[in-house]
Parts: C-alpha cells; structure tokens; sequence
C-alpha cells in the first residue's frame, strides 16, 4: 500500500490529572523537564502545561492536562494517559487518505494546537460509516516544522 504522507515521529504524550500539581512534582520538579508555555481553553476544558525535553526543536514535550470544570466534557483527565502526538510531513494530504481509507477522525478538522502546529484527531472510536480508529486511544497527528522536514530529506 502506498501512502502519501509519512509519520516522522512522536511529538508529544498528554497526561490528565484531576490536580495538575502532581504532574507537575514528577515531570517539573523532580525530573527536570523545562516549561515552555501553557494553554488554557474554555472550548476544550483544559489548562494544560507544556513541559519539554530536549534543547533543540523540534522538542518532545509531556504536555500537564487539568480539566477547567471537572463537571464538563471533555474530561482531559479521563483516561490519565490522554492521548499522544504523531509528527506527519503532510497533514491534509494524511488526514484525506486516512479518511478515504475508513479512519473516523474527530469533530473539527484541521486546526491549530496548543503549540502553534496544525493539528487533527483519529477519534479513539469506530464508527459504521468510519469503521478503523484508535481503538480506545486519541491520536493527535500534527504537522511538522520546516526544520524537522528538512532533517528528513
């Protein structure tokens, strides 16, 4: 099978936490890692921190999930490992082949991310007219940068 696009690499895990605080003990405090940014949406009911490892990009970043109002969806706490992000060197050309192939993505296309990338989701279900997903797990694919895509030519 051929494929259009390729998947360069993982760009980032999202952990959930009722209390990010705890997140931020083991992965700030403890292990090191520096923080680069946060994002916070009232759309996605997140405030998230974007911790970091590397110095160099394109970094690989943990990304410290808490819900705004744990009585509202999405609860980025549930499951705690949220989701993960796949580095992808053509992601409308990705996501319109994965689609014509059967992968249900979720609501919202394609749009921008907590770090300024563009983004899209396979959607963790399965559904009749979409038959493959992640089996359980959100799968964030996210465009990559000129330097990555100039590191794999």
């Amino acid at each position: 099978m051929v494929r259009p696009f390729r998947i360069l690499g993982i760009q980032h895990i999202a952990l959930g936490a009722a209390d990010k605080s705890r997140l931020r003990r083991l992965w700030i405090d403890l292990l090191g890692l520096d923080v680069a940014g946060n994002y916070v949406s009232e759309r996605e009911n997140v405030d998230e921190d974007i911790a970091v490892i590397g110095a160099s990009a394109p970094r690989f970043e943990i990304d410290l999930m808490q819900p705004l109002d744990p009585a509202r969806s999405p609860r980025v706490d549930q499951p705690p490992l949220n989701h993960f992000g796949l580095w992808v060197d053509d992601l409308p050309r990705a996501m319109e082949w994965l689609a014509a192939q059967g992968v249900r993505f979720a609501p919202g296309g394609i749009r921008k991310g907590a770090t300024g990338h563009d983004i899209c989701f396979i959607h963790p279900r399965a559904s009749d007219a979409f038959p493959i997903s992640g089996e359980g797990v959100l799968i964030e694919l996210v465009q990559a940068p000129p330097e990555l895509l100039r590191k794999q030519d």
